[in-house]
């Protein structure tokens, strides 16, 4: 469902010159699998996820999602996507369920059926006591449950969760990792981005470590263990980064 291809972005600055946002970066992702992108701020993990996305168009190289290519089919690949950013970006004035409707139009659902997957959506994620509050109202948590509902309203086949529990409390966090774990069971297509460790040992199917734009390793848990011949992600992760591994 997923498959980069020596994806590379590059970003010029007047003060730094040319900054590889994401450099030759190339993986593949199953649907019912999910990929665990993990990495240091700046390391390229947002850059990647924008140009999968179509967000951003690559410098060079390319990727197919669901099928078609970031390049050449943009528009294919938006409607087969839900894409959750680090940032809510809610519009204040409209309820939760105004908010997922709109989405759900754009996607071009007619609205029996956008109250239909509103009604599944809110049951997974536990919205039926804020679904018409305005959003400005919402707490963190509701806040970021209202974005999954509206990335996913259109029922995408591929997701993107870029630092989908940055910020929540530990039940709020639980209730977005159980539904990520449910979306692959479903056999959706997921890439899972997180500081958490803990998070990625639960979820992740297979991990991939980014630094400076580049992949520096991929493998499941225990083969990332193995490489590092350390036992937590955590330790494994900055041998990584750091160059310490034996790699």
């Amino acid at each position: 469902m997923i498959e980069a291809r020596l994806l590379t972005k590059v970003f010029r600055d007047k003060k730094k010159g040319e900054i590889r946002g994401a450099d030759g970066v190339s993986f593949k992702v199953e649907p019912g699998r999910i990929y665990g992108l993990l990495g240091a701020n700046g390391a390229g993990k947002t850059t990647t996820l924008r140009l999968l996305a179509t967000l951003l168009r690559p410098t060079s190289g390319t990727a197919t999602v669901a099928g078609h290519d970031i390049v050449t089919e943009p528009d294919k690949v938006r409607a087969h996507v839900g894409f959750l950013a680090t940032s809510t970006a809610l519009y204040a004035r409209l309820t939760a369920r105004e908010m997922i409707t709109y989405f759900g139009r754009l996607n071009g659902m007619a609205d029996p059926g956008i109250r239909a997957r509103i009604r599944g959506i809110s049951d997974e994620l536990g919205m039926h006591d804020f679904l018409d509050r305005r959003c400005d109202k919402l707490s963190t948590g509701m806040k970021q449950k209202t974005s999954i509902a509206r990335m996913l309203v259109h029922d995408p086949q591929v997701m993107i969760f870029d630092e989908p529990t940055l910020g929540l409390d530990v039940i709020a966090s639980r209730a977005i990792v159980q539904f990520v774990r449910q979306c692959r069971d479903r056999g959706k297509t997921v890439i899972y981005s997180t500081h958490v460790m803990s998070e990625a040992e639960r979820l992740c199917d297979v991990i991939g470590i980014i630094h400076g734009g580049r992949l520096r390793a991929e493998g499941t848990l225990a083969e990332i263990r193995a490489r590092t011949g350390e036992t937590g992600l955590e330790e494994s992760f900055v041998k990584i980064v750091t160059g310490g591994d034996a790699a």
